[in-house]
């Protein structure tokens, strides 16, 4: 059984950081491409980041390039987002994803994912 366990987020300024974590079990990590997504309020979930399974390849949502990073720890079988400089507008609900294959930024092509973790940036 997959799971994917995020945490690290919270309430944080403007201008401040975060890092997200992502732990999986029951899946052959270092196979996966993983993503992260996010979702505000009434809005669809969108792609932040995506890191392939040797971690030479990463690619980013135009929003939060410069900002975020994405890396991974596969001897721990996590994924990672830093994220800096936050804006108000980066408040959403954000969600780690996993699949095999091509590194595709399209949501529903994402086979596991992650029960989210909150990250509200005040101004």
């Amino acid at each position: 059984q997959v799971q994917l366990v995020e945490s690290g987020g919270g309430l944080v300024q403007a201008g401040g950081s975060l890092t997200l974590s992502c732990a999986a079990s029951g899946l052959t990590f270092g196979r996966y491409v993983m993503g992260w997504f996010r979702q505000a309020p009434e809005k669809e979930r969108m792609f932040v980041a995506l890191i392939n399974p040797n971690a030479d390849y990463e690619r980013y949502a135009d929003s939060v390039k410069g900002r975020f990073t994405i890396s991974r720890d596969n001897a721990k079988n996590t994924v990672y987002l830093q994220l800096t400089s936050l804006k108000p507008e980066d408040t959403a609900v954000y969600y780690c994803a996993a699949k095999q294959g091509v590194y595709v930024t399209l949501a529903a092509a994402y086979t596991n994912w992650g029960q989210g973790t909150q990250v509200t940036v005040s101004s």
